[in-house]
C-alpha cells in the first residue's frame, strides 16, 4: 500500500486538484496547457484505477462501477449547469446525451471494432449480451430523444409532465433491469471468459477501496477541469469561424476518455466483450440515468426542458444505432464495422460544422 502511495496515479489527481482550488487557470495560458496536460493524465489515472477495481470485484462489475460513475458526475454537472443557466439551458440536457450517445456508439464502439480488427484480424463476443443492451438501448433512445418531437399534447419538441413522468420512470425500469440481467440473471452473457477470482486474490479490499477513491477522484477533477477550460476551448472554435455547438461534443470526448481508453485497451488485449459491456452499458447509463434526473430538477424548478431531437440527428442517430446493431448481432467483428462506424461519427462532426 505504502508503494501505492508514491505512484504517479496517485500524485497526478492530488496536483490537478491543488492547480484546480489555485484559482490561477482562467487567467494564465500556459497554465491552461498544464491543466490540459494534467486533466489528460488524470483520465490516464481514472483508467488505471477503474482496470484494479475491475479486477477485483470481477466482471461485468468493473465496467458497470466506471459506467455509473462518469454518468452520475455527468449527470451532476449537467444539473448545476442547467439550474444556473435557467431557459437557456433547455436543451441542453438533450445535447449533452446526444453527442455522448453518438461519440459512444460511433467512436469508442468503431475504434474498439477497428482496432480489435486491426491487430487480431477477428473478435468474438456473447452476442446474447448485445441483444440484451441494444433492446434496451433502442427503446430509451426512441423514449427520450424522438417521441417528443411526435407528441402533440405539448407543441415543440417538448413532453407534457405525465409524459415526461412516464419517460423517466420507464428509462429507470429499463436500466434497472439491464442491470439485473448482467449482473444475476444473465451474468455469463457478460462474461469475457478470464478466471476473475484469480484477479480478484492478488487484490486486497484495501486497496480496491483506495483505488475506488481515487477513481472518483480523478473522474470529479476531470469533469470540473473539463468545465473550466470550456470557455477557452469556445474562444478557439469561435476564433475559427466553427459553430458553438462544437464545444459540447469536444467536453463529451473529454468526459468520455476514461471509458474510451479502458475500452480500447480492452479491445487491444482480445478482451471485446469488455469493451462491447463497458461501450453499451456507458449509453444506457448516460440516458437511463439522465434523463429521469433532469426530468426531477425541471419539476422542481417548473423549467421546460427540450428533449426532441431535429430530423437530421434523428436520421444519424437511427443509423448509428442499426450499424451497430448490424454489427454486432452475430458476435463476430472485422476491420470493415469499425471503419463504417467511424465514418459515420465523422459525418456526425461534419455536419455540426456544416450544418
Amino acid at each position: 500500500m505504502k508503494k501505492n502511495l508514491l505512484q504517479w496515479t496517485t500524485i497526478i489527481p492530488v496536483i490537478t486538484w491543488l492547480l484546480y482550488f489555485s484559482g490561477v487557470i482562467p487567467n494564465n495560458g500556459i497554465i491552461q496547457v498544464i491543466a490540459g496536460l494534467l486533466l489528460i493524465l488524470s483520465v490516464m489515472a481514472a483508467v488505471h484505477h477503474s482496470e484494479i477495481i475491475a479486477h477485483k470485484v470481477g466482471e461485468p462489475f468493473g465496467t458497470i462501477i466506471l459506467a455509473v460513475a462518469v454518468t452520475i458526475i455527468e449527470v451532476s454537472i449537467i444539473i448545476s449547469l442547467m439550474v444556473a443557466g435557467g431557459k437557456e439551458a433547455a436543451s441542453l440536457a438533450r445535447d449533452t446525451v446526444f453527442s455522448a450517445t453518438m461519440l459512444i456508439l460511433n467512436g469508442i464502439i468503431g475504434l474498439c471494432l477497428f482496432i480489435g480488427s486491426l491487430k487480431f484480424h477477428e473478435q468474438s463476443f456473447s452476442k446474447h449480451s448485445v441483444t440484451i443492451a441494444l433492446v434496451s438501448l433502442v427503446s430509451i433512445v426512441v423514449l427520450t430523444m424522438v417521441f417528443p418531437s411526435y407528441t402533440s399534447s405539448v407543441a415543440g419538441p417538448y413532453y407534457s409532465t405525465s409524459q415526461l413522468i412516464l419517460v423517466s420512470v420507464a428509462c429507470l425500469i429499463i436500466y434497472a433491469f439491464f442491470l439485473l440481467a448482467q449482473t444475476k440473471r444473465h451474468r455469463d452473457y457478460f462474461l469475457s471468459g478470464d478466471n476473475d477470482e484469480a484477479h480478484a486474490t492478488m487484490i486486497t479490499n484495501r486497496e480496491m477501496i483506495f483505488s475506488l477513491v481515487l477513481l472518483l477522484l480523478s473522474l470529479i477533477i476531470v469533469v470540473l477541469l473539463a468545465k473550466e477550460l470550456s470557455p477557452t476551448i469556445e474562444d478557439i472554435v469561435v476564433s475559427y469561424n466553427l459553430p458553438k455547438a462544437l464545444v459540447g461534443v469536444i467536453i463529451a470526448a473529454v468526459i468520455l476518455l476514461p471509458e474510451a481508453i479502458a475500452a480500447i485497451n480492452a479491445a487491444r488485449k482480445n478482451k471485446l466483450q469488455t469493451s462491447i459491456n463497458l461501450a453499451l452499458g456507458s449509453a444506457l447509463a448516460s440516458i437511463g440515468l439522465t434523463i429521469p434526473a433532469v426530468a426531477t430538477v425541471s419539476s422542481i424548478y417548473d423549467m421546460k426542458i427540450i428533449l426532441g431531437l431535429d430530423n437530421k440527428s434523428i436520421i444519424l442517430l437511427g443509423l448509428s444505432v442499426f450499424i451497430v446493431m448490424l454489427s454486432l448481432i452475430s458476435g463476430r467483428t472485422n476491420l470493415i464495422y469499425g471503419v463504417v462506424l467511424l465514418v459515420n461519427l465523422l459525418t456526425f462532426i461534419f455536419l455540426i460544422i456544416h450544418p
